[in-house]
């Protein structure tokens, strides 16, 4: 996967985000071993600390644990998993219930094109 980041937050955010969606996405499974901050570093072309930084970001969240000398693995607890999807969800359907609502599209136009796409 490439990775690629903005000016517009902080890179260590950036990565925990991508990170986070691999693992809701199921990309990186429950109980699986992530790369470590070496192999992290070296596939998104980032610092060390910085990797480090969003690990930590998603260790506090609980998403990643640490069993000592093992590396980190990505939580069992699929509540929480299935939680921060539709966290992320929500907030992407606000942005973009956001974006059509500045454009004055109903929310009849919006049903009917998002059936059409679902087809």
């Amino acid at each position: 996967m490439k990775y690629e980041f903005d000016n517009e937050r902080p890179i260590y955010s950036q990565m925990a985000d991508l990170i986070t969606k691999e693992i809701v996405s199921g990309k990186l499974k429950p109980g699986q071993k992530i790369p470590s901050v070496r192999e992290y570093a070296l596939l998104m072309k980032a610092n060390p600390n910085t990797v480090c930084k969003a690990l930590d970001l998603l260790e506090n969240a609980k998403l990643i644990y640490t069993e000592r000398t093992n590396g980190k693995f990505v939580t069992n607890d699929l509540e929480l998993i299935n939680s921060k999807k539709k966290e992320i969800l929500s907030t992407q359907i606000d942005s973009f219930m956001d974006d059509i609502n500045k454009m004055g599209i109903s929310k009849e136009e919006i049903l009917k094109m998002l059936m059409e796409k679902l087809k």
